[in-house]
């Protein structure tokens, strides 16, 4: 029985996962938004009061 000889199964799993952390990583961090919103202050905004029609 192949699986119970834990040699090359082991290789393939410790090289998936060197694989997964250094590539995955990298690319998700750099990673980037399309639409980074712009913070803008607080005295711009100016809240109307909703008018419910029900009232």
């Amino acid at each position: 029985m192949p699986q119970l000889n834990p040699s090359p199964w082991f290789s393939i799993f410790i090289f998936s996962w060197l694989v997964f952390l250094t590539f995955l990583p990298t690319k998700v961090i750099k990673h980037t938004f399309p639409h980074d919103p712009l913070p803008q202050p607080a005295g711009l905004m100016d809240p109307q009061p909703w008018t419910w029609p029900w009232t």
